[in-house]
């Protein structure tokens, strides 16, 4: 693994743009469209209710109970292939994973907004290890006081990026619509 260090002030992000190759990111990718079960979660934007602008589903260990935009998630179970994929990341960045939250982005207008993974369950300083597969996206952050400090970021099929720290206290990420 190459973890290569981004440079933003009050995050701590490191990115590897080839962490799978593509024969490996091709394989998981099919795998997980076919082993998840991908649901249409209700969030809450401005005071009301909607669909969220992508498919998802919450995994994890059976105690790995999540709360989200006022809703309650119990995870489903680990699917096979993502099994690897935890055992490596545990491995190589130090640390146990208890949970993911599989995305599905299905085409540009598939998106999600401004936010931070700043939730109580994940703790104070989480570890946020995000996998891309499929098409490339854009992914960006911008600190929350101080907005002209942003980075954006092409995530390719296969990267890792890793954001951990204060990351998710000082800033905001987003996924545009492409």
């Amino acid at each position: 693994m190459v973890l290569t260090p981004l440079p933003l002030a009050d995050a701590t992000l490191a990115f590897d743009p080839h962490w799978l190759d593509t024969d490996e990111a091709d394989a998981l990718h099919h795998a997980l469209l076919a082993q998840i079960e991908w649901e249409v979660h209700r969030i809450r934007l401005f005071g009301r209710e909607v669909d969220s602008p992508r498919l998802s589903c919450w995994i994890g260990d059976p105690d790995a109970v999540y709360r989200y935009s006022g809703a309650l998630f119990e995870p489903r179970p680990w699917p096979e292939a993502l099994r690897p994929v935890r055992d490596r990341l545990a491995r190589e960045l130090g640390g146990a994973f208890n949970s993911v939250l599989a995305n599905r982005y299905r085409d540009g207008r598939d998106a999600m907004g401004w936010h931070s993974d700043a939730e109580p369950e994940l703790g104070p300083e989480p570890v946020i290890a995000s996998l891309s597969l499929g098409a490339t996206r854009r992914f960006a952050l911008k600190h929350r006081q101080r907005p002209e400090q942003r980075l954006a970021l092409d995530l390719p099929a296969g990267s890792l990026l890793v954001m951990a720290g204060t990351t998710q206290r000082f800033y905001r990420h987003a996924l545009p619509r492409t």
